[in-house]
């Protein structure tokens, strides 16, 4: 599996910790070795997001066969915003 990334959840990586940042390659390397994925909800409309413990989460989608593109991170606790936010990304990106 493919994983692309956006400049945007790119940005919002960069200002994690070090921890944090290694929780996410790790699951990410999980999904492009093993298709192993975890954790997942559905959002409906093709949105999906990846879930931790520690309520941070990574929204997606899927584009093409063994591709998906990472939208956007946050926390549960900015849920709300951020779910309106990946799905106007996933609009912006959906030639990706």
């Amino acid at each position: 599996m493919k994983v692309l990334r956006t400049p945007e959840f790119e940005s919002w990586l960069q200002r994690q910790t070090e921890k944090l940042i290694a929780l996410v390659e790790t699951r990410f390397f999980r999904i492009s070795v093993y298709d192993y994925f975890g954790d997942v909800k559905s959002l409906r409309h093709g949105l999906s997001e990846l879930r931790w413990k520690n309520g941070m989460r990574v929204y997606f989608t899927k584009a093409e066969t063994r591709k998906i593109v990472i939208l956007l991170g946050g926390l549960k606790n900015g849920q709300k915003s951020d779910i309106k936010e990946a799905r106007r990304l996933a609009e912006k990106y959906s030639a990706y």
